[in-house]
């Protein structure tokens, strides 16, 4: 086999292939199992038993998952090419790299090779084994829940926006009030607005753990009307989300033939997704 039908089919198997494509499929599963075997490794050693019994086992499939990711990893880049978007032998390449998916597998193995190679304090190295619980974001390209979440936040992402920079207003201004009525009798628990956010996001979010909250009629008065506000605000992204998951469901599970009819005759409002007619 030539160099360009071997690099064409490892594209063709590492990306999503024809459905009849046995090879692509079983690579798939693989690499799924492994990432599952990763998060089960990651949850069952942190009981300290288990880890001191099976620390070499843990330690021989953190070895092979790296050894497998990286592979994967180079074996993308290398092939990456065989896609039109990207192309280019560099241009295409470097594209690719600063890429969602690409982001993702480096992320996967990056955090292995840190104390390969540099000396790094202990507490460090439990915080970087700890990363490799973002492998389980490596299922997104096999998962279409995971594809219809990243592509509804990106095609909400204005109003999410605006709805988030609402309620990061509401908390500032609920903290600051918060503060002056309550920092005299509770220096302590109200010591400063930093602080007294913490009550802010327990209030408006309506958790209330109820380790820190008002004595004063004032402050009473102040977080009643905080956590009726916080009820309805905090619903504008719950509801944005929604209407987007609920518009992109209904658009997935179309027919491909009137799907193509509705992206050439229809156009979705960026603020109410409802659909526009376009004028002929």
């Amino acid at each position: 086999m030539s160099y360009q039908h071997i690099k064409k089919r490892t594209f063709e198997i590492l990306e999503k292939g024809q459905s009849d494509d046995l090879w692509s499929r079983r690579v798939d599963l693989f690499i799924i199992l492994l990432i599952l075997l990763n998060i089960l490794a990651v949850i069952i050693e942190s009981v300290q038993w288990i880890r001191a019994d099976y620390e070499q086992l843990f330690v021989n499939i953190e070895r092979f998952s790296i050894i497998i990711f990286s592979i994967e990893y180079i074996l993308r880049i290398w092939s990456i090419t065989e896609q039109e978007e990207y192309a280019e032998p560099v241009r295409g390449r470097l594209k690719y790299l600063f890429s969602f998916y690409s982001v993702i597998d480096l992320i996967a193995v990056l955090p292995a090779y840190i104390p390969l190679l540099m000396t790094v304090d202990t507490r460090v190295v439990r915080g970087i084994r700890i990363l490799r619980l973002l492998r389980i974001l490596k299922l997104s390209r096999y998962n279409k829940a995971f594809n219809h979440i990243r592509n509804v936040i990106k095609s909400t992402r204005e109003e999410l926006i605006i709805s988030l920079g609402a309620v990061m207003t509401l908390l500032v201004i609920a903290s600051c009030l918060m503060y002056f009525i309550e920092h005299d009798v509770q220096p302590e628990a109200f010591s400063s607005i930093p602080a007294t956010m913490w009550w802010g996001v327990a209030t408006l979010t309506t958790v209330g753990y109820g380790d820190v909250y008002p004595i004063t009629a004032l402050g009473k008065l102040t977080g009643g009307i905080m956590a009726i506000l916080g009820v309805g605000m905090f619903a504008l992204p719950a509801g944005i989300l929604a209407n987007g998951f609920g518009s992109a469901i209904e658009h997935s599970n179309e027919p491909k033939s009137l799907r193509a009819k509705t992206d050439e005759d229809e156009l979705l409002c960026s603020h109410c997704a409802q659909k526009i007619q376009k004028q002929r």
